[in-house]
């Protein structure tokens, strides 16, 4: 699906601390309606920092997030799915304890319209049919790859507008990255709005419309993802190719 024009997601100067460090330091960035932007960088950049300012999981130092015209700054990470907003966390977080058909409910707890719920675990099953091959099994005993799908499939059940991704590749082997990222084109394509966190540079901005490069907690680059990944600063620092 292509932009709309329509801005889903806004960050003006947004400054987010915790422990006494200034991980992110005023930064702008801004996901219209239909984009997969993504935002990449170096491991302590401060890309998972903005990630959980915009989720609520961390509170904002200053700055605004405004989403669908709202302004969420310091909001809930609850109430924000319940609006359309969801996050696959760094780590994949899946239960371990529950089997992957429980997991992808647990996904839906907003939702009530069990017909729905249903033709949507479905719909999950035909994105990743390796899950659908173990629906009754435990999620904890599956592998990184197989949690990282799960936990993809379990973001898409509230059926959100804007879904965040942080480092979907993060421990992966190539081949499941491979299929982690086709899938990423393919529920953009079906039309939810992605904000990508990943320190994959070439894969993430070969798969997005727009990118942001971050260092230091500063955005320091932004523009078309194809112009980034010709950009002779990106390829230097993050394709080890030299300027």
């Amino acid at each position: 699906m292509s932009a709309t024009g329509e801005t889903l997601l806004e960050i003006e100067r947004l400054e987010v601390a915790y422990g006494g460090i200034q991980a992110v330091k005023g930064i702008d960035l801004a996901v219209q309606k239909g984009e997969l932007v993504c935002l990449i960088g170096a491991n302590g950049a401060g890309k998972t920092t903005t990630l959980k300012g915009i989720c609520g999981l961390l509170p904002v130092k200053r700055g605004r997030i405004r989403y669908e015209g709202r302004d969420i700054t310091g909001r809930p990470a609850f109430e924000l799915v319940r609006g359309g907003l969801a996050m696959v966390p760094e780590g994949r977080g899946v239960f371990g304890a529950l089997t992957i058909e429980e997991n992808l409910a647990m996904g839906a707890y907003v939702r009530h319209d069990r017909e729905g719920v249903r033709a949507d675990i479905e719909h999950v099953f035909t994105l990743f049919p390796r899950l659908k091959e173990r629906r009754r099994q435990t999620a904890g005993t599956m592998s990184g790859g197989e949690q990282q799908m799960l936990a993809m499939g379990r973001a898409l059940m509230s059926k959100p507008r804007l879904l965040l991704l942080d480092e979907p590749s993060m421990g992966l082997a190539p081949l499941m990255v491979q299929k982690v990222f086709e899938t990423v084109l393919q529920v953009s394509r079906e039309g939810v709005t992605i904000l990508l966190i990943e320190q994959n540079a070439k894969l993430a901005l070969e798969v997005s419309h727009r990118g942001y490069v971050m260092e230091s907690g500063e955005i320091t680059l932004s523009g078309k993802a194809a112009d980034l990944l010709h950009d002779p600063k990106v390829r230097a620092a993050y394709l080890g190719e030299s300027a």
